[in-house]
């Protein structure tokens, strides 16, 4: 039987490729969707990129029999849809991040336990080649024990094509939990280990002047269960020009007892250097999971979860660290335990 998948929200770009990917999975049927902003509804119409049936989310559940609601609106709105649909009884799958603050979040893990549901999220890093590339040569232990990690993912922070939505106050929720939350979830991922401490973090406004609220810079330092240190930058500081396409976008360094391996979101190859070798290696990356994080959920769904995917355990464990760090960086706290 398929699995029935209605939608809630269309106000971030990312919404609209699972929307098209689930269109595109024998496995999903999709049964609805709804947007509730009245000039975001009349532009889908218009574009006629989605099949809107319904304005309002409350409706939609009443009248529409679904097995998952995907949930794609702004930030802050995120959680009490979530939650809204797992009191009905839905699975639910949604674009990072799943909510913005741990009273939602901490509301949906006791649903999910309660009423034996799933969560799934686009986690989507763990399905570009370059992370599954640099994953297998660690998890073979190309470079050793790894003791320091840092990465980059900032962004363009594009005034006037991003959503208005983004400056508006309380409804983006904060940097870290926007971006990082990736982070988050890859490095566990790639190398095995667990998140244990934030020493500390920091979120300022830089860039985007004329909306002093908005926290458009953030870093963080971290550490692993081993020791391993790892620092991180997620601020909106990228040329708009170039958009994505610099080689810093997601450029992550691991750095190991026996040496280093680097990649980045728009990588060709993975970039090693190992001791006792003069020359730097480039390897081909020729492994890739397109749509994985849907596989993902669907196999969560059926009880298969092969060991370390993602499924409701770790889209719930990123997301709460990520929160947490967000609020070291908003109150200034160090040294918060991630265990």
């Amino acid at each position: 039987m398929k699995i029935r998948l209605a939608f809630a929200g269309f106000r971030h770009a990312h919404i609209f490729s699972l929307y098209g990917l689930a269109g595109n999975t024998p496995e999903i049927e999709v049964v609805a969707a709804c947007e509730e902003d009245d000039a975001t509804r009349k532009s889908l119409a218009e574009a006629g990129k989605v099949k809107i049936t319904h304005s309002d989310f409350s409706t939609m559940m009443s009248e529409v029999q679904c097995d998952a609601v995907a949930i794609g609106d702004y930030y802050a709105k995120r959680g009490a849809l979530a939650i809204k649909a797992l009191e009905l009884g839905k699975h639910v799958i949604a674009d990072k991040p799943i909510c913005t603050n741990m009273e939602e979040l901490n509301r949906i893990e006791k649903l999910l336990s309660e009423k034996n549901l799933k969560l799934g999220c686009m986690l989507d890093m763990r399905d570009i080649p370059q992370i599954i590339g640099v994953r297998n040569l660690i998890r073979k232990g190309m470079i050793g024990d790894i003791h320091a990690i840092s990465f980059g993912g900032q962004h363009p922070l594009m005034l006037g094509v991003r959503p208005a939505w983004y400056f508006e106050p309380g409804k983006h929720g904060g940097t870290i939990n926007d971006i990082a939350v990736h982070a988050i979830d890859f490095i566990p991922w790639v190398t095995g280990l667990s998140f244990e401490t934030v020493n500390s973090a920091r979120c300022w406004n830089a860039f985007a002047t004329d909306y002093p609220h908005f926290k458009d810079a953030s870093q963080m330092m971290l550490t692993m269960n081993n020791g391993c240190g790892v620092l991180g930058d997620v601020s909106y500081f990228v040329p708009d020009s170039f958009g994505y396409s610099l080689p810093y976008y997601w450029r992550t360094t691991f750095f190991g007892r026996k040496g280093i391996i680097e990649t980045f979101a728009t990588a060709q190859r993975i970039s090693i250097a190992v001791n006792g070798e003069k020359e730097l290696k480039a390897l081909d990356i020729n492994q890739s999971n397109p749509g994985g994080y849907l596989k993902s959920f669907l196999n969560d769904l059926a009880g298969t979860s092969a060991e370390e995917e993602l499924n409701t355990a770790s889209v719930l464990k990123a997301a709460k660290i990520a929160l947490t760090i967000q609020e070291a960086g908003d109150k200034g706290l160090r040294d918060l335990s991630l265990k």
